[in-house]
């Protein structure tokens, strides 16, 4: 089993969303069922993705070859530290929709808990693939689901945001098979680590073309993760959505950051000649313009659910930061800050949709409505997310931001880099104040809300599990501080990922 232990996070969710699309599990009556399966398949994938994590730490990187064929030839799955950290990270995420989803969301339709496994499919292999055209196969793959999540449930906004989120997502994949077409025609391979190879070795017209190709390449991560200007689709699209499904999206954006991560590190990294960092000049600056964008988005929020939604933009940015620094030590403060705001983004939307329920036709909005029926579960609730999320110690947010600060070297990038971050943590802080004020202390206490059903055990539960991951990843900081350096040091590692894929002596 171990032998094909990283194509299972796959064929996990493949098979058993299959399975629930056949009886006994279809049917609308049939919801317990499907919520039995979808339970014991995502506790089967989170017990797959430690092993996979276990293995990659004491045996380095694995490297699947799909049918027996080789690199350059076949479908190669790469398992290596990062991959495996992602693949064990949105299990846990989608433990935690799967639970909330529980409390009734995923009875407004039949095919909820299938499609999220179907999701999570193409998630995970977009982070387990090592060949650009499967990436886009992979890329299809989960936007096909989230077209049918997003919609979940009906209802005239839904059906608006995914009109525009379709429609912008149809337009990345066409560019994204231009851009693949343009480098296959150069270089003969869409192997990622082949390509690295030969990137380095192309004559001085075609890297013009290379740098067409992998400029379009940029042009489709830089959509999937939200990076300005192609930021403007996510806050609506996200605050339309129902709150498992949100949540999940929390990691949808950080697959394109670790599409740019990946790309741009091993193909047109220091080893690609005058390619060699060839987006840089651009990213940065656009990186810094994506926090600035979603730190505004935040401050002019009118309802707790879109200042989710741009929060998950300064995530963003904040990632791309930690790119556009090109040292293993930025990568891996990088990698901690994306665990950290994936969970505590997701929990955000979380906490909106249970707010809402409890405040009547306001919902989530920041307007004077019925005072909140759970006030001390709820406020408790915000207030950690609202440390954890503005970076304020004890939470995993403050080590995150921390070692993204400590790994800026240059005069120049510190005042560029610890000014941003600080000043968009500032001004987050005080758009989650205003949030939490109008929220818990504006209220009509003449109405009465005694009739106002409680939430769902299911959902606090979820709750709690995506929340309560904050504090655990500051208190086992160092031990998960030394991983991500170790994964960070294996992904700028070239030599290596040549000699696990055996390429070498392939061509040989």
């Amino acid at each position: 089993m171990t032998v094909h232990l990283a194509i299972l996070p796959i064929l996990i969710p493949l098979v058993g969303g299959l399975l629930m699309l056949l009886p006994p599990f279809a049917g609308v009556e049939r919801y317990q069922y499907r919520r039995v399966a979808a339970l014991c398949l995502m506790l089967a994938q989170i017990a797959c993705s430690i092993i996979l994590i276990l293995m990659v730490v004491q045996n380095g990187a694995i490297m699947y070859a799909v049918g027996d064929w080789q690199p350059p030839f076949g479908i190669i799955l790469y398992a290596d530290q990062l991959s495996a950290m992602l693949v064990a990270l949105t299990s846990f995420l989608g433990l935690g929709v799967t639970l909330y989803s529980f409390a009734g969301s995923d009875r407004e339709g039949k095919y909820f808990h299938p499609l999220v496994q179907f999701q999570l499919l193409g998630i995970y292999g977009a982070f387990l693939t090592n060949d650009l055209f499967n990436l886009f196969v992979f890329f299809e793959v989960l936007l096909i689901a989230s077209y049918t999540l997003l919609i979940h449930g009906g209802g005239k906004q839904k059906t608006a945001a995914n009109v525009h989120y379709v429609i912008l997502n149809l337009v990345g994949s066409s560019l994204f098979l231009f851009a693949l077409g343009t480098l296959y025609g150069i270089t003969g391979t869409l192997n990622i680590a082949d390509m690295s190879l030969r990137v380095a070795q192309l004559s001085e017209s075609n890297q013009l073309i290379a740098q067409a190709g992998g400029s379009l390449l940029l042009i489709v991560f830089g959509l999937k993760a939200a990076m300005l200007p192609l930021h403007f689709w996510l806050p609506r699209t996200y605050a339309a959505a129902s709150a498992p499904v949100a949540a999940l999206f929390a990691i949808m954006t950080k697959v394109g950051v670790y599409c740019i991560f990946r790309v741009y590190t091993v193909i047109f990294g220091d080893q690609a000649g005058d390619l060699a960092n060839m987006i840089q000049p651009w990213v940065w600056p656009l990186a810094i313009l994506t926090v600035i964008a979603g730190t505004v988005g935040a401050l002019a929020s009118p309802n707790l659910r879109t200042l989710a939604a741009n929060l998950v933009i300064v995530s963003v940015g904040t990632l791309l930061i930690a790119f556009a620094l090109r040292t293993p030590e930025a990568t891996a403060a990088g990698f901690l800050y994306l665990i950290h705001s994936t969970l505590v983004t997701a929990a955000l939307f979380l906490i909106a949709d249970m707010l809402g329920q409890q405040r009547g036709k306001a919902l989530d909005y920041f307007v004077v409505a019925r005072k909140i029926k759970q006030q001390a579960l709820f406020g408790v609730l915000f207030v950690v997310a609202a440390m954890a999320v503005a970076g304020l110690p004890p939470f995993s947010g403050f080590l995150a931001k921390l070692v993204i600060l400590q790994s800026v070297t240059g005069v120049e990038q510190k005042i560029w880099v610890w000014s941003v971050i600080l000043i968009s943590s500032l001004i987050t802080i005080i758009a989650l104040s205003r949030a939490g004020t109008t929220l818990f202390w504006r209220s009509t206490p003449s109405r009465d809300n005694s009739e106002t059903p409680g939430v769902s055990k299911w959902q606090i539960c979820a709750t709690f599990l995506l929340l309560g991951a904050s504090p655990l990843l500051a208190l086992f900081g160092a031990s998960i501080i030394e991983y991500t350096n170790n994964a960070a040091a294996q992904l700028h590692d070239i030599p290596y990922l040549i000699e696990v894929m055996n390429l070498e002596e392939n061509a040989q």
